[in-house]
């Protein structure tokens, strides 16, 4: 009979947190795939100090480098009928964690797929901030190269839904200054720090304050910003032509003109990039 797999939601900082459906599945499986080994390990010694330990389960690794040859492993357990569990090494597996190719492979092979909730930071810092939940978009980690960030912020600026990203606390700052440039330095906005641990922490303001206060000291800590979405009609239109003429004349060249206004429409910067060029060529 062929097996089940498990996606298992975890901690993502309080152990308290883990679910007594979690720890049992845990224990019960003959395979746990996890994103990180050891921190797989130490969690497991938890569980298994709740109940019954399980001696024959193994622990066998799931992360970005290797998930996609991992997927036919596991499908394979799960053909000879074993239980596996898919963990990342916190919060739920396959949002911005490996576990969508284990997923995939298990429905391939007609696997019975189980999803066991968990915490989330996503969903953590979105109440924590205080912004409207009615409606929200995930972004998970934002392009790391400025430019892609930037055009991406950009597609967004008159969306009505409120914005959750996730964000290394060494680029917090860039991105808040992009979403400043992108969205207005009033629009409201929350960074979640250290969710459910000691030094949990929601810094609540503008995009233009946490700017400012993250310009020179980056945050401690895993961090999840959330964004309020645009009000409808605050949002006034963008005169591209006049505000790429305005950049031209301060001395921009195209490219660098262009790039500005990425952020500030979502166009593609090869289409800026061409007015701007056209704008720069007239007498």
């Amino acid at each position: 009979m062929i097996g089940t797999l498990y996606i298992v939601g975890t901690p993502i900082g309080n152990l308290e947190d883990l679910s007594l459906r979690a720890a049992r599945i845990l224990r019960e499986a003959d395979l746990v795939a996890a994103e990180d080994t050891r921190s797989a390990r130490f969690l497991l010694g938890h569980v298994d100090a709740l109940g019954a330990s399980n001696p024959a389960r193994r622990v066998v690794s799931n992360f970005e480098g290797n998930e996609a040859a991992r997927a036919e492993q596991i499908a394979e357990a799960l053909r000879d009928g074993r239980r596996v569990a898919v963990i990342s090494e916190a919060g739920m597996p396959g949002v911005s964690d490996p576990g969508g190719y284990a997923i995939t492979a298990a429905i391939a092979a007609g696997a019975r797929v189980e999803v066991i909730p968990g915490p989330s930071a996503a969903l953590a810092a979105l109440i924590g901030s205080g912004l409207s939940a009615a409606r929200f978009t995930f972004l998970g980690f934002p392009p790391r190269e400025p430019g892609a960030r930037r055009a991406m912020l950009g597609t967004l600026r008159t969306d009505p839904a409120t914005m959750i990203l996730y964000e290394a606390p060494d680029r917090v700052a860039a991105t808040l200054h992009d979403a400043a440039e992108a969205f207005g330095a009033d629009r409201a906005a929350s960074l979640g720090r250290e969710l459910t641990k000691l030094h949990e922490e929601h810094v609540r303001g503008t995009l233009g304050e946490l700017a400012a206060r993250y310009a020179g000291a980056p945050p401690r800590g895993e961090c999840t910003l959330v964004i309020a979405g645009s009000t409808a009609g605050a949002e006034p239109a963008v005169d591209i032509e006049a505000e790429l003429r305005a950049l031209l004349a301060t001395g921009l060249g195209p490219k660098d003109a262009a790039a500005r206004m990425v952020v500030r429409t979502g166009k593609p910067r090869r289409v800026l990039y061409q007015l701007a060029l056209a704008l720069a060529r007239e007498p």
